[in-house]
């Protein structure tokens, strides 16, 4: 197994993936980038850390440690976009969600493209897609929660400030409605806004292993990083990222935890 690769098997029905919260740019990448600030500007910061938890309630964890500013593991490898007449980032992002050039020169070309995926991205997917086959002989149902953040407010991805809670199932494909329900309920028993399959409806990881009707739940949740870190209104090297404060993310945790629980209980 690649060391940038963490699986953590446990044996309840749940998976929890983790596609952006690394940060870790081989040097060869690094050298052709603007700054490697920039490059982890838009990771899913404290992810990990917010959920790990998991492990505790029999989860298996799957997380990349690799940027997503070298590969994209959540988007779709032949690099068709997820929302189309929406800005988005590619599978080898050239620019920030802010839409600033990432790369000094030349973006990455077809085979450098092929290249990363062959390295990075498809064996993080054959990881989730042998842990959903492993899960399955002993469960009749199993989720796979997709974990994710991001800045409240980014003018060129959307309008305004995000919900704290978005909840994405590609519109119900990927996700039986009853689990939806059940995740949208645990995220109303805290203080937090909340919307189901809005700006984000979940991405290539959800939208590729949803098969409800065979038994694998898929569900996204993006958190607006608001709701556990301190977020700057221009976030610059001096400032950003914030750090993790266990004070702060406590109450998101806690709804979390009952997240989790509500997805178990029901492949259970």
């Amino acid at each position: 197994m690649p060391d940038w690769l963490k699986i953590v098997r446990g044996d309840a029905p749940l998976i929890v993936s983790m596609p952006h919260t690394g940060t870790e740019i081989p040097s060869q990448i690094q050298s052709t980038l603007v700054s490697p600030w920039l490059a982890r500007k838009d990771a899913d910061w404290h992810v990990d850390k917010l959920y790990d938890f998991a492990p505790a309630l029999g989860a298996t964890l799957i997380r990349t440690a690799i940027s997503r500013s070298v590969i994209d593991a959540n988007r779709d490898p032949c690099g068709k976009s997820l929302y189309p007449g929406q800005a988005t980032t590619e599978l080898c992002p050239t620019t920030s969600f802010d839409g600033e050039p990432l790369y000094k020169g030349n973006s990455p070309g077809e085979a450098e493209i092929a290249r990363r995926r062959e390295r990075y991205f498809d064996p993080y997917h054959s990881a989730i897609a042998s842990e959903i086959a492993r899960l399955k002989e002993k469960h009749r149902r199993v989720v796979l929660f997709d974990t994710h953040s991001i800045r409240s407010r980014i003018p060129r991805l959307f309008e305004g400030e995000l919900p704290d809670f978005n909840i994405g199932t590609n519109s119900g494909a990927t996700c039986d409605a009853r689990l939806t329900g059940a995740v949208e309920a645990a995220c109303a028993a805290g203080d937090f806004s909340r919307v189901v399959n809005g700006r984000f409806k979940g991405g290539w990881t959800t939208r590729h292993y949803g098969r409800p009707q065979d038994g694998v739940n898929a569900i996204q949740l993006e958190l607006a990083c608001r709701g556990y870190m301190d977020e700057p209104d221009d976030p610059s090297p001096l400032n950003w990222p914030t750090p993790y404060s266990e004070a702060r993310a406590a109450k998101m945790r806690a709804v979390l935890q009952r997240v989790l629980a509500a997805c178990s209980a029901f492949a259970s």
